[in-house]
C-alpha cells in the first residue's frame, strides 16, 4: 500500500502538485488517497484487479465516462482538472485522479430519491456516445473471478456450482434482452455521496452497456435501504419477472467478489462463506 501511495504523489508532483500529508481514505476493493492538501483523491485498483486484469482499460472507460457525463451537467463526482483526464501506469500501479468531494458520510440515503437519481443519471447515460463492454460486470468480471479461484485451491465443488452458473447465465445474457444503453454498473446507494450539491454519483468501474435491468438489479439487492422501494421511486416494478435474469447474474457477481475479497483480507473469509452460502440457498 505505501509504495502505491509513493506512486500517486510521485505522479501529482510530475504535474506541481504539492503533496505534504496523503490520506487512506478507504482500503477495500480499491485503494482510495487524499492527495491532501490538494483537493485531488487518487484511485489505485487493488482487489478489483483479479476481476480487471487490464485494470487501466476499466479506469479509462470510467473517466470517459464520466467526462462525458459532468460536461453535461449529471450530478457526479468528476475528474481532477490538476492533472491530464486518463489512467496513469507507473511501477505495475494503474490509478486515476479524482476531484475531492466534501460529503456527510453519515447522511441516510431515502429509497425515494436513490431511485430517482438513478432514472436521473439514466436518462444522462442515454446520451452517452462511446462503446461500452455489454454487460462487462457480468460476463467478463466473472470469468475472470472464477479462474481466479480456481488457481488457489477454492472447494471444488462450490467452484463447480458456481462456473455452471455463470455458463448459463452467460449463454442467457448475450441473447437480444431489452433496450441497451449505458449504464452505471454498480448502481448502489454506497456510490451515492451527499454533498452539499446534492447527490453525486462516483466509481464508474464497473460502466458498461445493457438493459437498465441491471443497474435496477444492483440497487434492489442494497442492504443500506429497501431496495424495492428505490426501485418503485425509479418508475420500475421491483417484482417484475424482466428482472429475474439480471438480478441472478448480480447476485453472482455479488458472490464471486466478496470471495475474491477474503484472498487479499483473510479476515472477511467468514463474510465471504456466509455470501457462498446465501447464494447456493437461493439457488437450489
Amino acid at each position: 500500500m505505501r509504495d502505491a501511495v509513493a506512486v500517486a504523489v510521485s505522479i501529482a508532483g510530475e504535474y506541481g502538485i504539492r503533496v505534504t500529508d496523503p490520506v487512506v481514505l478507504r482500503d477495500s476493493f480499491n485503494l482510495r488517497v487524499w492527495l491532501r492538501p490538494a483537493p485531488i483523491v487518487a484511485r489505485i485498483p487493488t482487489v478489483t484487479t483479479l476481476g480487471r486484469p487490464r485494470p487501466a482499460e476499466a479506469l479509462a472507460r470510467e473517466v470517459a465516462v464520466v467526462s462525458h457525463l459532468h460536461e453535461a451537467g449529471a450530478p457526479v463526482v468528476p475528474v481532477s482538472d490538476l492533472l491530464p483526464a486518463k489512467p496513469f501506469e507507473r511501477d505495475g500501479v494503474a490509478m486515476s485522479f479524482w476531484t475531492y468531494v466534501e460529503h456527510d458520510p453519515d447522511r441516510r440515503l431515502e429509497p425515494a430519491e436513490v431511485g430517482r437519481a438513478l432514472a436521473e443519471l439514466h436518462d444522462a447515460l442515454r446520451g452517452y456516445p462511446g462503446e461500452l463492454p455489454h454487460l462487462g460486470p457480468a460476463l467478463e468480471e466473472t470469468a475472470h473471478l472464477l479462474d481466479v479461484l480456481a488457481g488457489t485451491g477454492f472447494d471444488a465443488e462450490a467452484l463447480a456450482e458456481l462456473r455452471a452458473a455463470h455458463g448459463r447465465l452467460s449463454e442467457e445474457l448475450r441473447r437480444p434482452y431489452g433496450a441497451v444503453q449505458a449504464l452505471h454498473g454498480d448502481a448502489h446507494p454506497g456510490n451515492l455521496l451527499a454533498t452539499g450539491e446534492g447527490l453525486l454519483w462516483t466509481d464508474f468501474e464497473e460502466t458498461c452497456s445493457g438493459p437498465v435491468g441491471w443497474d435496477l438489479a444492483c440497487l434492489r439487492r442494497s442492504r443500506l435501504l429497501d431496495g424495492g422501494e428505490a426501485v418503485r421511486a425509479y418508475g420500475a416494478d421491483p417484482e417484475d419477472p424482466a428482472y429475474r435474469l439480471v438480478a441472478e447474474a448480480r447476485s453472482l457477481q455479488g458472490t464471486l467478489w466478496q470471495l475474491a475479497k477474503s484472498l487479499r483480507f483473510p479476515e472477511y473469509a467468514r463474510q465471504a462463506d456466509t455470501a457462498l452460502a446465501g447464494w447456493r440457498a437461493a439457488t437450489r
